[in-house]
């Protein structure tokens, strides 16, 4: 496998599925790989005929965070200005993107997850955050995010005890949409990503926008910023060939426009 990409990126139909492809370190996130991963959320944001983006790892396994290898041997750290772990948890993609998770999804691997949108995992699949068995920090997301998606008291067990917890507790606390049988999360997240990417994509990017930043806004303006963002979308040609379709019983064929 060394010959290979350390990710691979490929375009199915409005889908960019993003591969993590270091099976043998369990995908463990490297920087040449932290810039590939960047590159592929700048081709996504930028191509109209790609609605939707899918993360995921070869081999069975999601991704085991940072090389521990290479930080050790040469002080290598998987992060890019402005961008962060793996190139994403500081600047996720302004399109929806979905974590197909296997196996582990441990430390940055983790944290990759917690970026993400939506998270399909497989039965197998295991979320932690080991960084203080390592004496680190869980700065990648997981310090922030974390107890914004679980309860505070469980969000604090997993940073501080650094033990993993299985799929089926991570969906039974919301972190995770939907657990599917043996190791089948990419074809779960490819098919909950086919139900976005029917959508139309002006409204979809605004849902995602106003629903990832409202929480931070001041109350007294939520209002106003979000029409900011949603008044595109009423205006809108795909918003008239909605209720066209619709009153015409027909599909809608969505231009982006």
């Amino acid at each position: 496998m060394s010959g290979e990409p350390e990710v691979l990126v490929e375009e199915r139909g409005r889908v960019l599925v993003i591969t993590l492809n270091r099976p043998g370190q369990k995908n463990a996130m490297t920087l040449a790989a932290s810039r590939i991963i960047a590159a592929a959320i700048d081709h996504l944001d930028s191509s109209p005929g790609l609605l939707v983006s899918v993360l995921t790892g070869a081999g069975g396994n999601f991704c085991a965070g940072m090389d521990l290898k290479r930080f050790a041997d040469a002080g290598e750290r998987p992060a890019l200005p402005g961008r962060g772990f793996g190139g994403l948890v500081e600047a996720p993609p302004e399109k929806p993107i979905i974590a197909a998770v296997d196996g582990w999804a441990l430390g940055g691997g983790c944290e990759l997850a917690l970026a993400c949108d939506l998270v399909v995992a497989s039965a197998g699949a295991r979320f932690g955050l080991p960084e203080v068995k390592r004496g680190l920090a869980a700065r990648g997301g997981g310090m922030i995010r974390l107890p914004q998606r679980l309860p505070r008291a469980v969000a604090m067990e997993l940073l501080l005890t650094g033990d993993p917890i299985d799929a089926a507790r991570a969906e039974r606390l919301g972190l995770v949409n939907q657990v599917v049988p043996g190791a089948t999360a990419l074809e779960g997240a490819l098919e909950l990503a086919g139900r976005i990417a029917r959508n139309a994509p002006l409204a979809v990017r605004c849902a995602k926008a106003v629903a990832s930043a409202a929480p931070g806004w001041p109350q007294d303006e939520v209002w106003r910023r979000q029409a900011e963002l949603s008044d595109p979308v009423f205006a809108s040609r795909d918003a008239r060939e909605g209720a066209v379709a619709f009153a015409e019983r027909r599909d809608p064929v969505w231009t982006g426009t």
